[in-house]
Protein backbone atom coordinates (compact mmCIF):
# COMPACT_ATOMS: atom_id res chain seq x y z
CA UNK A 1 0.00 0.00 0.00
CA UNK A 2 1.64 3.69 -0.80
CA UNK A 3 0.77 6.91 0.85
CA UNK A 4 -1.95 7.94 -1.48
CA UNK A 5 -3.73 4.92 -0.67
CA UNK A 6 -3.53 5.31 3.16
CA UNK A 7 -4.44 8.59 3.01
CA UNK A 8 -7.71 8.20 0.21
CA UNK A 9 -8.89 5.43 3.08
CA UNK A 10 -7.75 7.49 6.06
CA UNK A 11 -10.98 7.02 7.81
CA UNK A 12 -10.35 3.33 7.94
CA UNK A 13 -6.64 3.65 8.51
CA UNK A 14 -7.00 5.85 11.28
CA UNK A 15 -7.66 3.20 13.56
CA UNK A 16 -4.24 1.17 12.98
CA UNK A 17 -2.55 4.31 12.98
CA UNK A 18 -3.75 4.50 16.51
CA UNK A 19 -3.10 1.16 17.46
CA UNK A 20 0.36 1.64 16.18
CA UNK A 21 1.29 4.76 18.38
CA UNK A 22 -1.40 4.49 20.82
CA UNK A 23 -0.29 8.18 22.37
CA UNK A 24 -2.04 9.78 19.27
CA UNK A 25 -5.28 10.94 20.11
CA UNK A 26 -8.09 11.11 17.56
CA UNK A 27 -8.14 14.75 17.77
CA UNK A 28 -4.33 14.75 16.40
CA UNK A 29 -4.87 12.10 14.03
CA UNK A 30 -7.92 13.76 12.14
CA UNK A 31 -6.05 17.13 12.06
CA UNK A 32 -3.45 15.23 10.40
CA UNK A 33 -5.97 13.95 7.89
CA UNK A 34 -3.84 11.22 6.17
CA UNK A 35 -1.15 13.43 5.79
CA UNK A 36 2.69 11.92 6.00
CA UNK A 37 4.09 15.31 7.25
CA UNK A 38 1.64 15.90 10.02
CA UNK A 39 1.82 11.98 11.17
CA UNK A 40 5.79 11.78 11.25
CA UNK A 41 5.44 15.68 13.50
CA UNK A 42 2.93 14.15 15.61
CA UNK A 43 5.55 11.25 16.08
CA UNK A 44 8.46 13.16 16.56
CA UNK A 45 6.57 15.90 19.13
CA UNK A 46 4.55 12.88 21.08
CA UNK A 47 7.31 9.83 21.50
CA UNK A 48 10.60 12.49 20.92
CA UNK A 49 11.58 10.95 18.08
CA UNK A 50 13.97 12.35 15.83
CA UNK A 51 12.54 13.03 11.86
CA UNK A 52 14.73 10.24 10.64
CA UNK A 53 13.34 7.71 13.28
CA UNK A 54 9.85 8.76 12.51
CA UNK A 55 9.87 8.63 8.72
CA UNK A 56 11.59 5.31 9.35
CA UNK A 57 8.54 3.98 11.50
CA UNK A 58 6.08 5.32 9.33
CA UNK A 59 7.70 3.42 6.15
CA UNK A 60 7.44 0.05 8.23
CA UNK A 61 3.90 0.71 9.48
CA UNK A 62 3.12 1.69 5.50
CA UNK A 63 4.98 -1.57 4.27
CA UNK A 64 2.34 -3.69 6.90
CA UNK A 65 -0.72 -2.22 5.63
Amino acid sequence: MNWDQIQGQWKQMKGKAQERWGELTDDELDQAEGNREQMEGLIQERYGKTKEEAKREVDEWMARM
